[in-house]
């Protein structure tokens, strides 16, 4: 044999090195199943979460471009127009003070819940697919993720058991405020982080607790003190998802630290001896955290309240906003056993907050009383009492009369930042803390062995079968006109442009934003739906000024009637055109009453040019 015959690695390096490529993926592949087995409940919970929230949203599928929310339809248009916006951060094309509304001011986003976080992560999907898919995900997607979240939190941080837990996650992801919230408020069911932000309070508490004190060699006590590194960890996770929520909604951050300041006093009360060793430490992990906050939150909280276009007050009346006293054991029409006759106790389909029904409520206070004289028993019952009070607002209300009974809210009410949140709202936060309640409840009866462990779960669920969600109404919507779904608009408006369609955005008529959406923000729009400093003395309000050629083509398109058009108001159409910056007024044939509003437009602008569905004027 020939010395110089290659020896086998020699011969074949490749196969080397695929018999280590094999056994190298081996140990992956057995840990990823090992996982996947280990977490399988887990994953049968998201799962069945996730199938139940598609269940809900079905109605905006296969189309969601063509579908929309029947009950809050105008909300809807104003958020894929935020979405649209907020996509353009992944063009370079971002600033917290947008120039694509409201043209030649602007909008200050801060100012405006719209979902920036949220917005910015789903651009991609918003880009390759449109505004409307991105929307439709994130209805489904909040009430999922806010139910898994939940039942990770109790599972994990309370111990209990996982049918427990799925309880209680499925009450706080799909419970009658969440859902009805779901017709277009995503500010309001992006909850998923609120039970991190819980997760990272009550481990800070845990780390800043020295313990009871160990007893030394000379009969001395000594506290072992706190855990510093985790002390710290906790206070830089908090910092991040609070400022993360800031991104996704203020309201429900704000309603969060309401319910977690009154749990931590009622908590404080009930256990003295560890208030006194935890709060400095807790104290000062706190600061750490607000301080690291501040830092990423400064300079967008000033924008919002002081910067261009910002406002400092709510815009909302809290007596129209309050809570009905009757509604909190009447059943929501969006329930399976709820009747639209209830639809009377609140002010829209949106804010059936209230809504949980009698047998939930004398569930969950039997639940109180039979798990137990807990420390976090006591702390929900008070924080649902605090909570459910304000919702009631200034002034009691029973069966849509006002009583003349001044409410706990009246206390509260201008002070800064609490007229921002609607008080019917509070009521959201009953959902995490009733459904604590029963997760304790329906634990301990699983740990028994008596006729408990069958008669409460079986208690539980029937309290919570009259409250099962409903799909939510959807109905079809028009097509975006060929001018811009066909790209158009470019004809006669550069990009980054101004664009006036006729009639323009309103408030109660924000159809015309769907253009703007549809063309990935890409252009402007004069007025449009949007918070902004155009109410008394500078406060907030909804929506702008109409310059006097808006006005007048809102009267045409509201009455088809065609106006005597003379030389002021040419000369007035010129000036607003030159206000707005507008490069282009655009009239497509679908819009009501078109032939007298083309008329109108002829008298003001001189004759039209025909591009695709469209009459277009160039200004």
């Amino acid at each position: 044999m020939s010395s110089a015959a290659p020896t086998a690695p020699d011969a074949a390096p490749e196969q080397a090195f695929r018999l280590a490529d094999r056994a190298n993926r081996r140990p992956r592949a057995t840990r990823l199943l090992a996982a996947v087995r280990r977490h399988r409940a887990d994953l049968l919970a998201a799962v069945i979460f996730a199938v139940l929230a598609g269940w809900l949203t079905h109605g905006l599928w296969p189309d969601p471009g063509g579908r929309i929310l029947a009950l809050n339809p105008e909300d809807q248009a104003l958020y894929e127009w935020f979405l649209a916006v907020d996509a353009r951060a992944l063009l370079g094309d971002f600033d917290l003070l947008t120039d694509r509304l409201n043209a030649p001011d602007g909008v200050n986003l801060m100012a405006n819940t719209t979902v920036i976080a949220l917005g910015v992560v789903f651009s991609p999907v918003t880009l390759l697919l449109g505004a409307p898919v991105t929307f439709a995900l994130l209805a489904a997607g909040n009430l999922a993720g806010t139910a898994l979240a939940w039942y990770l939190l109790f599972h994990r941080t309370l111990g209990v058991r996982r049918l427990a837990a799925a309880l209680g996650g499925g009450l706080c992801g799909f419970g009658p405020g969440m859902v009805s919230q779901t017709n277009s408020h995503l500010h309001m069911t992006a909850q998923w982080l609120v039970p991190v932000i819980v997760w990272l309070v009550v481990r800070l508490l845990r780390a800043a607790d020295p313990g009871p004190g160990i007893a030394n060699e000379a009969g001395s006590v000594r506290a072992a003190g706190p855990d510093r590194r985790r002390l710290f960890t906790s206070a830089a996770g908090l910092a991040g998802a609070v400022s993360a929520q800031v991104f996704i909604g203020e309201e429900v951050l704000f309603l969060a630290a309401i319910t977690l300041l009154a749990m931590a006093i009622s908590y404080a009360v009930a256990d003295r001896d560890l208030a006194r060793r935890a709060l400095p430490g807790f104290a000062g992990g706190l600061a750490i955290a607000a301080g690291l906050a501040l830092l990423v939150l400064g300079y967008p909280l000033w924008f919002q309240f002081a910067g261009p276009q910002g406002v400092a007050n709510g815009m909302f009346t809290p007596a129209y906003f309050s809570a009905d006293l009757s509604s909190w054991w009447a059943l929501s029409p969006l329930s399976v056993a709820g009747s639209d006759e209830s639809a009377r106790l609140t002010t829209g389909p949106a804010e059936y907050n209230t809504f949980l029904g009698w047998p939930l409520l004398l569930v969950a206070a039997v639940s109180a009383i039979w798990a137990g004289r807990r420390r976090l028993v006591f702390a929900c019952v008070v924080a649902g009492l605090v909570m459910g009070a304000l919702s009631l607002g200034p002034e009691v209300v029973l069966g849509g009369t006002r009583t003349a009974i001044p409410g706990p809210y009246a206390l509260i009410g201008g002070l800064p930042l609490v007229d921002g949140a609607l008080p019917m709202r509070f009521a959201l936060a009953l959902l995490p803390l009733v459904a604590t309640l029963l997760v304790l409840a329906v634990d301990r009866a699983l740990r028994s062995s008596g006729q408990a462990r069958r008669l409460v779960p079986l208690a539980v669920g029937a309290a919570l079968l009259p409250i099962f969600p409903t799909p939510l109404p959807t109905a079809g919507r028009p097509a975006v006109p060929e001018f811009v779904s066909g790209g158009h608009w470019r004809q006669c408006v550069p990009p980054g442009g101004v664009l006036v369609p006729v009639p323009l955005p309103t408030p109660k008529e924000p159809w015309p934003m769907r253009w703007a959406t549809a063309a990935d923000a890409g252009f402007g729009l004069p007025e449009g739906f949007f918070i902004g400093p155009y109410g008394r003395g500078g406060g907030a309000a909804m929506g702008t000024f109409k310059q006097p050629t808006s006005a007048l083509l809102a009267d045409v398109a509201r009455r088809g009637d065609q106006p005597a058009i003379g030389d002021e108001q040419r000369r007035q159409a010129v000036r607003d055109a030159d206000f707005w910056g507008a490069s282009c007024v655009a009239l497509t044939d679908e819009t009501p009453h078109a032939d007298a509003l083309r008329k109108t437009l002829e008298s003001l602008y001189g004759p039209p040019t025909r591009i695709a569905d469209a009459w277009t004027w160039r200004v």
